[in-house]
């Protein structure tokens, strides 16, 4: 979950004020997109786990800015896994997340991958001033599909699929459009998220008594008490938190989202319904186990929704977007060098570093000679992105273009000693400050001609 959020009081602008107690949404940063904020999913989500038992990636999302290439090898690259790693993209539905997750599933019971990476995520972009905008989030949730001492397993799944326009985006339309709001609800939303969960209970021979906690998607909260209500859930006492006013509904990424908030409060042996809407929509019978204690220590939903920032204003927001007229368009130019992109790839996308193999020193970038005993062409690859590192120096540039100025430069050094010149994120200029702790988070740095050029930052270290 991104750092920022935005007042739902003040989207329109004309410095409109947001009211006590008048909710929010979560905003991804100028320099976040699906991508970053997956990556930053992934990471935490692996911390602790040998990266090179991964053996697939899958990635859901409805707002990979690119329309032919893949967002999990991007990905996969970012995170330093294994190059043999299968990868795949499933996209164009806001029920991909949960279509990722079963295909995982299923690749591991058939025997085809021991572990698989599952990444939800996405920044949709609704019209300026539109209801959308109210409602709309950004975020991201990652999972770890296996076998063994897993935190949950699925008993059960029922999918059903049906075809109704209701809320769509054409290859040339930057708005998510979505018809009239009680047609979407009535003969799109309701009518298959109870066709699908009904399917499920018949299936399974459960009842809504069963389950601890129903996880349903839903594009607002009242909609979300009519299918728990026809279902057989106490929607007061049964229906898993929709995070409106404090999230936003973040599309694909929205049901994993929530599925994670419940796993943060369930005990083992609870049973959970998950359910996703999207060109249909499905229902998954979710066991907890006794290793649910091991999730309590990631950074889930609990930790992020502390982490906040609020951004000063609507205008800023849609200059963070491109969505209004700016001396500075980030999505002109001439475009990145693939040729130093494919070049620089194991530096600038898997932030690896060289280690001397003779005396221990770190250094970025690759260099042929070691600056600390001259030892040449004797250095192994070493992963710089999960260290911590400190700030040497820095210094606020109030010139470079940014659409949130003044841009922080540093200077960082990693823990081990390796010397990097980062831009920081997620930071306000009051906070910095010499030996600051940080961590590296995977951003844009700019964007041409409407490709994003990736690389990493440091952010403050939040406890």
């Amino acid at each position: 979950m991104p750092m920022l959020r935005l007042q739902l009081g003040a989207i329109g602008g004309g410095g409109r004020k947001a009211g006590p107690g008048g909710g929010e949404r979560a905003v991804a940063n100028f320099d976040e997109d699906c991508v970053t904020m997956a990556v930053a999913a992934a990471m935490n989500c692996l911390d602790g786990i040998d990266r090179a038992s991964v053996d697939g990636v899958l990635f859901a999302s409805t707002s990979y800015p690119y329309k032919e290439k893949q967002a999990a090898s991007v990905i996969a690259k970012a995170l330093d896994l294994r190059r043999d790693v299968a990868t795949a993209d499933l996209t164009d539905s806001l029920r991909a997340g949960t279509s990722a997750l079963r295909a995982a599933i299923d690749s591991v019971k058939a025997g085809s991958a021991r572990t698989v990476l599952v990444i939800a995520s996405d920044c949709r972009v609704a019209a300026p001033r539109s209801a959308l905008e109210k409602s709309f989030g950004d975020g991201a949730g990652a999972f770890l599909i296996g076998t063994g001492d897993v935190a949950a397993t699925v008993e059960h799944h029922h999918v059903i699929s049906d075809e109704i326009i209701d809320v769509w985006r054409t290859e040339s339309d930057r708005f998510v459009k979505s018809w009239e709001d009680r047609f979407v609800v009535e003969h799109g939303y309701t009518t298959n998220m109870v066709d699908a969960i009904n399917g499920l209970l018949q299936k399974s021979g459960l009842a809504a008594k069963d389950f601890s906690k129903a996880v349903l998607y839903s594009p607002d909260a009242r909609s979300c008490a009519g299918v728990a209500r026809a279902t057989g859930f106490e929607a007061k006492t049964q229906v898993q938190d929709l995070l409106f006013g404090k999230l936003g509904n973040t599309g694909a990424a929205f049901a994993p989202m929530l599925l994670v908030a419940a796993l943060e409060q369930s005990k083992p042996g609870s049973r959970l319904l998950l359910a996703n809407y999207g060109d249909g929509a499905e229902a998954l019978a979710i066991n907890v186990t006794e290793h649910v204690a091991r999730l309590w220590t990631k950074r889930g939903m609990k930790w992020h929704m502390e982490r906040r920032a609020e951004l000063s204003d609507y205008d800023t927001y849609l200059n963070f977007r491109n969505l209004q007229t700016s001396d500075v368009d980030r999505r002109g130019g001439q475009g990145m060098s693939a040729t130093v992109h494919f070049r620089d790839r194991d530096e600038d996308i898997s932030f690896r570093g060289h280690k001397c193999r003779r005396c221990g020193t770190m250094q970025f970038p690759f260099q042929r000679v070691c600056f600390q005993c001259f030892a040449k062409d004797d250095f192994e690859q070493v992963r710089l992105s999960d260290k911590h590192g400190k700030l040497l120096s820095f210094t606020f540039d109030f010139f470079a273009g940014s659409p949130n100025p003044p841009l922080i430069v540093t200077m960082t050094e990693v823990d081990g000693g390796a010397r990097v010149y980062l831009q920081m994120t997620d930071a306000s200029p009051k906070e910095v400050k010499l030996e600051l702790p940080v961590e590296f988070a995977f951003r844009k740095i700019h964007e041409y001609g409407g490709t994003p050029n990736y690389f990493w930052k440091c952010t403050p270290l939040r406890s």
